[in-house]
């Protein structure tokens, strides 16, 4: 599968690669692994997406966040791959962190906006393990963080 055919097919605009902020490198080749530091929720005109998950945003709204992070995730990864993402043989996995309240427990709908955007685009080579778990806070206020482990060939 080519997998900027898919990323065209699918109408997708791809973010660009922020720097990290950080004392922290944005990606890190480790043998045949890419690892890709964890990636807030910005949106489409760059503001940060921002609040508790349960209290300021739905789940909806929030699922729509992690797929921003999912966005930027892959532009990491095209970055790390000098523009090339048919180096990338499979994602291994997704971390995904919830800014959401106390009583909130729908963590894996909304970090699956980022697990389905990944798998729409990279096909069976996106399917991962992953985690989502809450948080009662994240940098710079935003809703959700999602980082990413993937195999290269």
């Amino acid at each position: 599968m080519n997998f900027e055919n898919k990323i065209n097919e699918l109408k997708i605009n791809l973010p660009e690669a922020k720097p990290p902020v950080g004392s922290y490198v944005a990606t890190k080749i480790v043998g045949n692994l890419l690892y890709i530091s964890g990636q807030i929720s910005i949106s489409e005109n760059g503001e940060l997406i921002k609040g508790k998950v349960g209290k300021d945003l739905s789940v909806d709204d929030a699922y729509k966040a992690a797929e921003r992070c999912g966005l930027s995730i892959i532009s990491q990864a095209k970055v790390a791959c000098n523009g090339d993402l048919s180096k990338i043989k499979s994602c291994v996995k997704l971390t995904g962190f919830v800014n959401s309240t106390d009583n909130f427990t729908d963590q894996p709908k909304v970090i699956n906006g980022a697990s389905d955007l990944i798998a729409s685009v990279f096909g069976g080579a996106g399917m991962h393990t992953r985690a989502a778990v809450s948080t009662n806070s994240l940098p710079l206020g935003v809703s959700v963080e999602v980082d990413a482990i993937f195999e290269l060939n």
